[in-house]
């Protein structure tokens, strides 16, 4: 059963192409999280905020890669993390399109 993770920080970038460019090796290294279905990066320079939301195979894969990131965006000196995560109800989901 798919878990989503929601994930956002304080950010001052940067934003868009440079981040994408800055950030490619780490969304390389998520790429290869156990469990990991995909994930889309998010970014709200005016809130000055970032994250991403993931889909995960299992809640324990969810919940092993969120205490590890968050761990790890406190190691870039990222000050607080929020997260929850969701349990995905697939056949709502799919009937709205979800990319399951």
């Amino acid at each position: 059963m798919p878990y989503l993770l929601q994930v956002d920080f304080p950010y001052q970038g940067p934003w868009g192409k440079e981040m994408a460019s800055a950030s490619r090796d780490l969304a390389e290294s998520i790429a290869g999280e156990p469990g990991l279905i995909w994930k889309v990066w998010t970014e709200n320079q005016a809130m000055g905020e970032a994250g991403g939301i993931y889909l995960f195979d299992d809640l324990p894969n969810a919940e092993a890669y969120l205490a590890m990131h968050s761990q790890r965006l406190k190691s870039f000196g990222v000050p607080v993390v929020n997260a929850k995560i969701f349990q995905v109800n697939e056949a709502l989901s799919r009937i709205d399109r979800a990319p399951l």
